[in-house]
């Protein structure tokens, strides 16, 4: 935190830990990490046509169908990928792409967040109350 000068403001992302979320969230997540593990490994040549293809046949229909149900007047705060319901393909096809191309993977639940940044010597923390949280 030397680098920085006094007051100024330090945005950092970090994946949470679905601490704010049920169980069986996290174990849908667990099942995906799974493919993680092995695609984010292979070739970028092979690894970017994947996660095209998984944004194709996962996050756009989950998406467009969680967007269909939230205007019947269905929460749909739950339903995983809920945050991509009214981003572009495009956003989608990157972000699987950072999802399942990236080798590591750290999740951190707020206290933990919240740890680490005091430990470093920064004050005044806020987190998000919108996805991705924290």
């Amino acid at each position: 935190m030397s680098k920085l000068k006094s007051g100024a403001p330090f945005l950092i992302y970090l994946y949470y830990a679905f601490d704010n979320r049920p169980k069986w969230f996290a174990f849908i997540w667990k099942c995906s990490d799974i493919f993680r593990r092995v695609i984010s490994k292979m070739p970028f040549v092979i690894k970017y046509p994947l996660s095209n293809i998984i944004a194709a046949i996962v996050y756009y229909p989950l998406a467009r169908l969680t967007l269909l149900i939230e205007k019947m007047g269905v929460d749909v705060n739950n339903v995983p990928l809920t945050e991509y319901r009214a981003k572009s393909f495009y956003t989608m096809r990157t972000d699987a792409l950072d999802r399942f191309g990236t080798r590591l993977e750290n999740r951190f639940t707020q206290v933990q967040i919240k740890k680490m940044m005091e430990d470093a010597g920064l004050i005044n923390i806020r987190f998000s109350d919108i996805a991705p949280y924290w």
